[in-house]
């Protein structure tokens, strides 16, 4: 009996997913804020905006780009801007009105795009900045708003997993996810392909709800982004346990090998318990070492004292 369990335990380890040791790795890294290199509790850019739903990426010409949304007199608004060390943010331009919860990715050719969700008629839209200049001066030389096609209700928080230019961005590929409110009810996953600039299709994600569904997740299942870690590629995504909670959003790390999800052991200074909308990108820290730069909005429901709002963070490895 004793070499049989012996033997059952050696084939278990064995037969583990080799994603799991990496993602065990990155759970470490984003989920121990306290271990950061640096953080920012409740981050404002230059001219005092709050930064929520912080996309962060680095920026090819030197140090970093973030897009996020500030609520002014009830309007959302998406807005750029620029850092040298990721921590402290210089405003550079507002982008789009009654827009919000925006994704950057930088592409091969020197240009930017952007997916935020567009109000009213709630809906994803797409902005692509031929340079950095245009961007910088928020001059976007294409646009294009999807059409709704899963909801009648509302469809949005985008993530841009890749582009691809066949030459250029009216011959090209872009890999979408965002969310849909499924039955008018609550937000459930999408994952949809803008073709040419032109043409929209998507599809309900469910395997990838069931992840997070798994673990007892009766509200949204919402925000996500994704990298790629030590050749695997991992998500982090946000739920909801309990629908108009919003102390009760907690982020996950999901596995795109596996399909599995778990929740993120987050651990900040003064114990904060309620985490959403969360990002994150593998990029080059101020040092010059590789780190992984995360962003999470933290619901004033769930946060202790000096943490509410938006938290940037980033550590090295």
């Amino acid at each position: 009996m004793l070499l049989g369990g012996v033997g059952s335990a050696m084939e278990a380890v064995t037969m583990a997913p080799p994603s799991d040791a990496p993602r065990a790795e990155l759970h470490e890294i984003i989920g121990n804020v306290t271990q950061a290199n640096a953080r920012r509790y409740g981050a404002r850019d230059s001219a005092g905006r709050t930064m929520d739903t912080a996309k962060l990426i680095q920026d090819p010409a030197g140090g970093y780009l973030a897009v996020y949304h500030t609520y002014i007199n009830g309007n959302p608004r998406v807005s750029v801007a620029t850092s040298s060390d990721l921590i402290n943010w210089t405003f550079r331009r507002e982008l789009g009105t009654s827009a919000s919860q925006p994704h950057l990715m930088a592409l091969n050719n020197g240009a930017y795009l952007i997916a935020w969700e567009q109000e009213p008629s709630n809906h994803l839209a797409f902005r692509y900045y031929a340079n950095r200049g245009d961007l910088l001066n928020g001059v976007a030389s294409r646009g294009f708003d999807a059409p709704r096609t899963l909801s009648s209700c509302a469809e949005g928080t985008p993530n841009i997993y890749s582009v691809t230019l066949s030459p250029d961005i009216d011959h090209s590929t872009i890999d979408v996810g965002a969310h849909y409110y499924w039955n008018c009810d609550r937000d459930r996953q999408q994952r949809g392909r803008l073709t040419n600039f032109r043409s929209w299709s998507t599809s309900a994600q469910g395997n990838v709800d069931n992840a997070l569904l798994h673990w007892g997740v009766g509200g949204n299942i919402g925000d996500r982004d994704a990298l790629n870690y030590k050749g695997y590629t991992y998500g982090v995504m946000e739920g909801q346990y309990t629908k108009n909670d919003f102390g009760s959003w907690r982020s996950f790390i999901y596995d795109y090998q596996t399909g599995n999800a778990e929740p993120l052991n987050m651990r900040t200074d003064g114990g904060s318990t309620a985490f959403a909308n969360p990002s994150f990108t593998a990029l080059t820290a101020p040092n010059g070492q590789r780190a992984i730069a995360v962003s999470m909005f933290l619901p004033s429901e769930g946060a202790k004292p000096g943490e509410a709002g938006q938290l940037i963070y980033y550590r090295t490895y």
